[in-house]
């Protein structure tokens, strides 16, 4: 009788988070901190430590737990890995251009996730060095980057992964459009030169001369299709999606690449095990064995492809099945909230020096390692991603809606373009709500933003309306102050069964007196006062203590807010926290709707992503439970 996938799953993920242990994710994220990167490669005092891509791989993995869990170690450590090799004027101590390995590319990924949360120029100014090394690094004749200068005119699928996503993400943030038809050249001259057609896989690496004794005579491929390097290609379609234009002509041609990949790595799912073999399509031929790092990427790619909408949903029980496989072949307890990936194969390459022939013998010949940071990084990536998917408590899929409109601030971007910022979904700097906005997609939540006066049309299709921080004449020269008409049309909207979420600041740190046109009509008026004023790291001022009962906040005890302006309340709204005598919180029924306030942005990324606050602090838990109670109150 054959066991159901999703017994299967929930039984292995019971097995795993029994006495409330931490997520696999973050349990194989304190392995990595504690057992990687402790060899001399990474250690000498005098050399200083080796700029690797697998290094990178890890810390991937370590920033979607961060993501995850608003813990700042985690921030933390990607910081303080990277900053042993940027210096201030953005050189990178152990890298070299002129080798022209693309490999050497991929830790771009990391400078600009630390460049997007920090801000530090220097970190922009490393990757601007990457870049540099891209815009001479040599081709084929076509145009595919090759690996390495040492193995000329060769493509392997490896090296997709290592430069396309940064590639990609430069693009995006310096502005630099034409970009992304290379992208897209860059997997299409892949896909065309190794797919096979009969089995929809491709094979490991390409070779443009056919002077490489591992490559065909006339097609120039190698013998045989390499999970990991099958892996390698499709995270990295995964991952250039989310920095491509959405409404670039030939963003369909990279999703049609991806399914046809995700299609072909399907159907040679071992049925038994549910992982991935080493060499993908022999898992019948001896010596061959299931391979952990493989494995972990498939699960990832799909699972996150599901979750963007860019494959089919059938792939779910795909997802499943491959992340109950992971845990019952590849992982095992390292003690307390850590555990081990088993069976990742060390390396496996075609031709160098001690020369790789790509025969079946040779994948078989390589060393199979516990813990090896490319597995590890990609068990984080595929964990992170099911787990996430996994958590929402609700089946609603609400349209969540940030005002863009009464807070339209602007700012010079790395480009030198004028864009929006301050509150937005996509900042994820000090003032950004991309924390926030990832708590509300994992609730199933789609994000829009709306620049334009809110009106009963335009507000129609959206079942939570956040309203942040409003500008005044010093921070917008002509500020959109709300409007009487405006008012009636969002409160009819919040009739109908609208969910507002309201969040202010204190007085000379946004409009006030005109925006309570709105919240008065709900028995909420904001004063126009500034309480919890903070000095330097006094914390304690800013502390609020929550009480029992709230409704909303069951395990969050004690959150930040800093400087905000305090409520008084009338029916039909009614207080839900408050603190020194003051209310700071409120909430009210309003006809089918619901409305929510407070005096301040509160939830944006300064306070809840844990490089600032103390421990204690609980924004981000609060985060999440305020999300579920707003996601639960929609019509």
């Amino acid at each position: 009788m054959k066991k159901n996938i999703v017994s299967i799953f929930c039984l292995c993920m019971l097995a795993f988070f029994a006495h409330g242990q931490k997520a696999l994710s973050e349990q194989m994220a304190l392995t990595a901190m504690d057992k990687l990167f402790k060899d001399a490669r990474f250690t000498n005092p005098e050399k200083g430590p080796t700029w690797t891509y697998d290094m990178g791989v890890v810390l991937e993995g370590v920033a979607d737990v961060w993501r995850n869990t608003g813990n700042g170690d985690y921030f933390r450590y990607i910081q303080n890995w990277m900053d042993q090799f940027v210096a201030e004027d953005g050189t990178i101590r152990n890298y070299h251009a002129t080798e022209y390995n693309i490999d050497h590319v991929k830790n771009g990924r990391s400078l600009l996730f630390l460049y997007k949360v920090t801000g530090k120029e220097k970190y922009l100014k490393a990757s601007h060095r990457l870049y540099e090394q891209l815009k001479v690094h040599p081709r084929t004749n076509e145009g595919g980057f090759w690996h390495k200068k040492i193995y000329p005119y060769q493509m392997w699928l490896d090296g997709l992964y290592m430069a396309q996503p940064f590639y990609t993400e430069y693009a995006a943030l310096m502005n630099i459009p034409e970009i992304f038809d290379d992208v897209v050249n860059q997997f299409t001259y892949m896909e065309n030169h190794a797919r096979d057609k009969k089995t929809g896989l491709l094979y490991h690496g390409w070779d443009e001369s056919r002077k490489e004794r591992w490559s065909d005579p006339k097609t120039g491929l190698s013998k045989h299709f390499w999970g990991r390097g099958m892996g390698w290609f499709s995270m990295a379609l995964v991952d250039v999606l989310d920095n491509f234009p959405q409404e670039h002509p030939r963003r369909g041609e990279l999703l049609q690449i991806l399914n046809r990949t995700l299609t072909a790595a399907a159907k040679f799912q071992d049925p038994k095990t549910g992982v991935w073999y080493d060499v993908i399509d022999l898992g019948t031929r001896e010596g061959n064995y299931v391979e952990a790092s493989a494995s972990s990427m498939f699960v990832y790619a799909m699972a996150k492809a599901v979750r963007k909408g860019y494959v089919p949903s059938s792939f779910q029980k795909n997802v499943d099945k491959g992340f109950a496989g992971l845990i019952k072949e590849f992982i095992t307890p390292a003690g307390t909230d850590r555990v081990d990936l088993n069976k990742v194969v060390e390396v496996s390459g075609l031709g160098g020096k001690k020369y790789r022939d790509g025969s079946f013998e040779y994948y078989m010949s390589e060393p199979i390692r516990t813990n090896d940071p490319k597995g590890v990084g990609a068990f984080m990536l595929a964990a992170s991603e099911v787990e996430f998917f996994k958590a929402p408590k609700t089946k609603r899929q609400p349209k969540v809606t940030l005002d863009n409109f009464y807070n339209n601030e602007y700012k010079k971007t790395a480009s030198g373009e004028l864009k929006p910022y301050h509150y937005l979904w996509d900042g994820q700097d000090n003032n950004g709500f991309s924390l926030l906005g990832r708590i509300f997609e994992q609730h199933r939540g789609s994000l829009h933003t709306l620049k334009e006066a809110p009106t009963a049309q335009n507000l129609k299709a959206s079942d939570i309306y956040i309203i942040v921080d409003p500008d005044t004449e010093k921070e917008t020269e002509k500020p959109n102050f709300m409007r009487a008409e405006e008012a009636e049309d969002i409160a009819r909207w919040v009739k109908r069964g609208g969910v507002l979420v309201l969040l202010l600041n204190d007085v000379g740190n946004c409009e006030i007196s005109q925006f309570n046109i709105l919240p008065k009509q709900f028995g909420i008026t904001f004063n126009e006062d500034s309480k919890n004023r903070v000095q330097g790291n006094e914390y304690a001022t800013g502390a609020v203590e929550i009480p029992s009962g709230t409704g909303i906040f069951a395990t969050t005890k004690k959150i930040y807010i800093k400087e905000i302006s305090t409520l008084h309340v009338t029916p039909p709204a009614k207080p839900l926290i408050e603190s020194n005598g003051s209310v700071v919180m409120a909430t009210a029924k309003y006809g089918k709707g619901t409305v929510f306030a407070i005096g301040d942005p509160w939830l944006y990324n300064e306070y809840t992503d844990g490089r600032k606050l103390p421990a204690m602090y609980q924004n981000f838990d609060a985060a999440n439970e305020l999300v579920t109670w707003l996601t639960n109150q929609t019509k």
